[in-house]
């Protein structure tokens, strides 16, 4: 969400910004020209006064001095050296009264034209269109002569733009300064403003993994943020202990009624073994009953560990896998010999956290069930590996397997397969085994194997868990 929201807001005030920048420096442009051009428009008067009684053409011969030309010629060129700009008095039928430099003529169309055809009609010429600082052009200015009424020649400057584009330029380069000054502003601004408001969110969401992961007591700080999320934390935190209670009610219940039960079935199988007693020995309805009655008493001893596995916090420590997974090969080599099926372990050692007491019993499930149902003749395979930040225990069989639908739905509680119902279980054994690896940041996977069997994968963290041993990593053995 804050790689969401900031690209959003940083967006939103470059817009703004935008938005009142490009008007600033259109509007610097404006006010560097229109100075010139009222510059222009007063050298041009200053012209147009000088010329007002210069109303004949000069006599070719040279015999007729008019010092006022003289004057305006000389003023004229002085103007042009000191400023560089082209400047000159024209008559009505173009011929020069005076002008420098001396190559500066009225040209037959352009815009020296169309401004000197204006001021003919006995107004200056209209503001020239804006010149930017990429564009070289000149800007024209011109002013009638007007004596008696009537106009008799006009004053026309053409002015070279390039200090002028200068000026503006270096006026946009303050300007964006400016804006990226504020932009940088705008950017920390925006970082702090969704910082607060998101953190909130982020602690809610690390409290929701905890909760998820089994970390029930885990609940949301309600300082920091905007008041909705604040209520927004408050509330999570009430429906958390709300859903705390109901699973300790429920664990509570579980592990209350298969104590409470145990007593009255041991009672109830003791009667039997002495109703057995008064009964042949071949019976086969007693027998089926005392198989009944071991098996409830399996289910509640089962009932219990998980109410226990689910509701005890896990005793993470440094294990080293590969021994816990070749002490458990060795425990269940005897059963696995007793039905003519090979059990072997690859166990390197590696290192890992985990409750040593969850992993052994995950181990016991997972390689008891492999062992249970592998036909005679056929192996067992414990393989211990790990990629850096997991370790894992591998155990393949080369038993029937299980179908898609029963992969989905292998470590459910009470849940066993159609096709094994008269093998020996309760279908708690690998629902107990995930709970007590899930509490410690494992987890218990399951897979086909081919061409027959199955493939049962337990994997615990390598890295030190939160709060556990702070700073403390595992290299790979």
């Amino acid at each position: 969400m804050h790689t969401r929201l900031l690209p959003l807001l940083i967006v939103l005030m470059a817009a703004v910004l935008l938005a009142l920048g490009v008007p600033l420096a259109v509007s610097l442009a404006g006010a560097q020209q229109q100075k010139v051009v009222v510059d222009r428009i007063d050298d041009t008067a200053r012209f147009a006064a000088l010329a007002q009684f210069v109303t004949e053409p000069a006599d070719t011969s040279g015999n007729d001095v008019n010092e006022r030309r003289e004057t305006l010629s000389a003023e004229l060129r002085s103007y042009y050296e000191v400023y560089g700009i082209r400047a000159g008095v024209f008559y009505r039928n173009d011929a020069p009264m005076a002008h420098a430099p001396d190559d500066f003529f009225l040209p037959r169309a352009g815009e020296v034209r169309d401004a000197f055809e204006e001021a003919l009609l006995s107004r200056r010429s209209h503001d020239p269109e804006q010149v930017w600082p990429w564009q070289r052009r000149t800007l024209v200015v011109a002013s009638p002569v007007i004596r008696d009424g009537d106009v008799v020649a006009v004053v026309v400057t053409d002015s070279p733009t390039g200090q002028m584009r200068s000026r503006i330029l270096q006026g946009w380069m303050v300007i964006a300064a400016g804006e990226a000054a504020a932009m940088l502003l705008a950017v920390g601004a925006a970082l702090r403003l969704t910082g607060w408001v998101l953190r909130p969110v982020r602690v809610l969401d690390a409290t929701t993994h905890d909760i998820a992961t089994g970390r029930l007591k885990s609940r949301v700080a309600e300082a920091g943020g905007p008041p909705e999320l604040r209520r927004l934390a408050r509330s999570f935190n009430e429906m958390a202990d709300n859903v705390e209670n109901v699973l300790e009610q429920q664990r509570a219940f579980v592990a209350d009624a298969s104590h409470q039960l145990r007593n009255p079935l041991s009672a109830l199988l003791l009667r039997i073994e002495l109703l057995a007693l008064e009964l042949p020995e071949d019976n086969e309805e007693i027998a089926s009953v005392r198989a009944e009655g071991k098996r409830l008493a399996q289910v509640l001893d089962d009932l219990l560990d998980l109410a226990l596995a689910e509701h005890s916090a896990p005793d993470l420590q440094i294990v080293d896998i590969g021994a816990v997974a070749a002490e458990r090969v060795a425990a269940w080599s005897p059963s696995a010999d007793a039905k003519d099926v090979t059990l072997t372990g690859v166990c390197p050692a590696t290192t890992a956290w985990a409750d040593p007491v969850a992993l052994s019993s995950a181990l016991d499930a997972v390689i008891d069930n492999a062992v249970k149902f592998t036909p005679s003749g056929e192996s067992v395979e414990v393989t211990v590996t790990s990629n850096g930040d997991t370790a894992t225990v591998v155990v393949t069989d080369n038993g029937p397997g299980l179908t898609d639908e029963e992969l989905t739905r292998v470590g459910d509680r009470f849940w066993r397969s159609g096709r094994h119902q008269n093998v020996k279980g309760s279908g708690l054994g690998l629902s107990i085994s995930r709970a007590l690896l899930a509490a410690g940041g494992g987890s218990l996977t399951y897979e086909r194997h081919e061409p027959h069997g199955l493939r049962v994968t337990v994997s615990v963290p390598r890295n030190a868990p939160a709060g556990e041993a702070d700073g403390q990593g595992l290299t790979e053995r």
